[in-house]
């Protein structure tokens, strides 16, 4: 690239690499899902990541531009590897195919990257320049940041209500409170996760399945119940967990669990609020209303006493999803964590 190259054109072609990483959110755990893309003299080479064992990001952009590679500028969402694990090491087909310059978005907190990557280039003659469009990244590799930082998955709470704020009718009833769109959101969501967790009384009330049933997505997530699983459920074959969510949580953390997802209940979903586990909270809200102080209410128990005592949160999207309406917010200690990556 030009030395006259702007601020503005580093940026816009690292999106471009964080919109290739998307493509590998499905394919990558417990791998990051990283996005690259190689400008060559001939133009730009896109790549992401492949599953666990496949070519990394770099490897599949130098791949294609073969002898193209050859002075170019790298861009890519997250620092080169430079250790031998499944596959040998990013860096060192980086300096074979003659790149002149990589442009890094994080540094990875993986204790076997974290900084030894971009020394790597550096020792080897390779220019590096971090840091640009850091906060997409952040946001899109929240998950593996922050297992890599603390050993912990990320905690996410879907929860789907009615406007007055009811998960479920007086009789326990909670299907289809939203639209076909947003259960569909709900499916991708489990998708992303490599394991889904709810309370037993879920299991009873309504027996649901919790597979993906997304056409052509054939991950699925691992299905744990907190308490007994009744005979003949749907779940089935899931797991049994009768620890405490933070025993949940090291022992899904030290199996390299990325992300979690919460599904309910009420009472499951108030503990993991409690002791502060929850990461992002993902609300479904539709345009129905319960219409009492009766019914199910998100979080089970006794809330905040006064409004001071309430619990704040990020706000990080707000979209129409057919009918309904989907919150994404973070929890205060989460955004502090990323942010501080």
């Amino acid at each position: 690239m030009s030395s006259t190259t702007s601020p503005e054109q580093f940026e816009n072609i690292m999106l471009l690499a964080v919109a290739e990483a998307e493509k590998a959110r499905l394919l990558a755990p417990p791998n990051p899902w990283v996005g690259a893309v190689l400008v060559t003299d001939h133009g730009m080479v896109t790549g992401h990541t492949q599953s666990p064992g496949s070519s990394h990001a770099e490897v599949a952009a130098l791949d294609l531009a073969g002898s193209d590679a050859a002075g170019s500028t790298l861009f890519v969402t997250l620092e080169p590897c430079s250790h031998h694990g499944k596959t040998p090491p990013c860096t060192h087909a980086i300096v074979r195919a003659g790149v002149k310059t990589v442009v890094v978005s994080l540094v990875d907190p993986d204790q076997r990257v974290k900084g030894a990557g971009i020394a790597y280039l550096r020792e080897h003659g390779v220019q590096v320049i971090l840091g640009v469009a850091k906060e997409a990244v952040k946001a899109q590799l929240a998950p593996y940041l922050k297992q890599r930082s603390t050993g912990l998955p990320w905690v996410v709470l879907k929860l789907a209500s009615t406007l007055d704020g009811r998960i479920a009718a007086n009789d326990g009833s909670s299907n289809w409170i939203t639209g076909e769109a947003a259960r569909t959101r709900v499916q991708m969501l489990r998708a992303e996760s490599d394991a889904v967790v709810v309370g037993a009384n879920t299991i009873r009330l309504d027996d649901p399945r919790l597979t993906v049933r997304i056409p052509g997505v054939s991950r699925s997530p691992r299905r744990i119940v907190f308490g007994r699983i009744p005979d003949g459920s749907k779940v089935l074959p899931a797991e049994e967990f009768s620890g405490s969510p933070e025993e949940l949580l090291k022992e899904l953390g030290e199996n390299g669990v990325l992300q979690v997802l919460l599904e309910g209940g009420a009472s499951l979903a108030k503990s993991f609020l409690d002791s502060d586990l929850i990461d992002q909270y993902v609300f479904y809200i539709a345009p129905a209303l319960h219409g009492g102080q009766d019914g199910r209410s998100a979080f089970a128990g006794h809330g905040a006493e006064t409004i001071g005592d309430m619990t704040r949160l990020d706000s990080k999207s707000v979209l129409s999803i057919g009918n309904d309406v989907e919150i994404v917010a973070w929890s205060k200690r989460a955004s502090k964590l990323i942010e501080s990556l």
